[in-house]
């Protein structure tokens, strides 16, 4: 079966995850991605190691389906060799900074000198045009600088988030992106630069909260897990556990209130909307947190499903992949990877197509895997890549 992508082959120069997931992204679709990373090994290589070599879990999700070469492309010879590469290609992917770009000779300008009609996916931290744009960033900043900290937490203590979710939108908004300049250049023949940032991703996501501010400046502050804007929504301690209850709309009010036993809460004008509700969040969480402290988690979430309420149990890891429904859809691939203890799970393709879906076909590469195989395909003799392979270029 064909994919959408195939025949498309992308050099990947990401680190860490914007970059690098959004080419997992395009290879699950079909690409041919091969990912580009020092001599040594990228130190997003050896994030949260799990095998002998130090590999880690995050790169595995990050380098599945691709192909995996190592390249010193600052020396003349490594530059020859980034050359020949983007001959074949139809996109590169780099979250880098500009002037990084320029040495390793995959700025656009560059780019479009070897290969006219080549998309260059380029993802930074700011982006390009402002006072900050030059400033190296991970995924926390977006958080930060969004507003998002400052409403997760406590009032008193801003509160990130463990999951990267900046990090991981900005790649899928990149994927969005090079997928739509591949299909527009299909019609003009035109490559071009694909855009994104971190900052922006983060700004995007806290949206509704910065449109709020910018016309009614309530100044909102953190509130742990309670919503703002509705109620009820929050964390509830139940006999064995913990359940994340979420309603929006009266009509749901009406099935939890009666739920509760009270009723007579449908006409109280505290409650006669959403943001009133909201507003009066804490009497809300109050009345359901006394409900839950009664109840077991299977209890409380019965209760809920039978009345139409969503509801679910906050999971541990352990839990979350153990979950029945994670296993019924095959949320989860296993992935062999040489040297570690047991057989990894991937979180699989978090999107699909009825005719030509994205697949994970295979594990993530070793270091340096395919090296001599794709310096092979450019053109280069067994004794010039053992040459090269000597003096550190490969």
């Amino acid at each position: 079966m064909s994919k959408v992508l195939e025949g498309v082959r992308v050099l990947d120069f990401g680190r860490y995850i914007a970059g690098p997931f959004c080419a997992a992204l395009l290879a699950d679709m079909g690409a041919e991605v091969i990912r580009i990373e020092r001599i040594e090994g990228g130190e997003d290589r050896y994030t949260s190691p799990i095998a002998e070599d130090g590999t880690g879990a995050a790169y595995l999700q990050m380098g599945r389906n691709k192909l995996g070469m190592t390249l010193n492309p600052i020396k003349p010879e490594g530059k020859e060799v980034v050359a020949r590469l983007v001959k074949t290609a139809d996109v590169v992917i780099a979250n880098l900074p500009p002037q990084t770009l320029k040495a390793m000779g995959i700025d656009y300008e560059s780019l479009t000198a070897i290969k006219p009609d080549i998309i260059l996916t380029w993802i930074s931290t700011f982006g390009a045009g402002g006072p900050y744009s030059n400033r190296l960033g991970f995924d926390g900043l977006g958080q930060a600088m969004s507003g998002a900290m400052h409403l997760t937490g406590p009032e008193d203590q801003p509160v990130k988030a463990a999951v990267n979710y900046v990090d991981f939108g900005t790649a899928c908004l990149s994927a969005f992106g090079t997928m739509s300049a591949l299909l527009e250049r299909e019609k003009t023949g035109k490559g071009q630069i694909v855009e994104a940032s971190l900052y922006r991703t983060a700004l995007n996501f806290a949206g509704n909260f910065l449109t709020e501010q910018s016309v009614l400046n309530l100044n909102r502050h953190g509130t742990m897990n309670r919503l703002q804007m509705c109620a009820p929504g929050d964390t509830y301690k139940t006999k064995d556990g913990w359940v994340l209850v979420q309603t929006v709309g009266f009509a749901m009010f009406e099935r939890w209130a009666n739920l509760m036993g009270e009723d007579h809460w449908l006409d109280d004008p505290r409650f006669k909307d959403d943001i009133s509700r909201g507003d009066n969040g804490e009497i809300v969480s109050e009345r359901l947190g006394r409900w839950c402290a009664e109840r077991t988690t299977a209890e409380v979430l019965a209760a809920f499903e039978e009345s139409k309420l969503p509801a679910g149990s906050v999971y541990d890891l352990q839990q979350a992949l153990d979950d029945e429904h994670a296993q019924a859809i095959g949320a989860f691939r296993d992935l062999e990877y040489p040297g570690t203890p047991k057989v990894p799970k991937v979180a699989d393709t978090p999107i699909s197509l009825s005719r030509t879906p994205p697949s994970i076909e295979k594990r993530a590469p070793t270091l340096s895997e395919h090296t001599d195989q794709i310096m092979a395909e450019l053109g280069y003799s067994r004794d010039e890549i053992a040459r090269l392979r000597e003096k550190r270029i490969i």
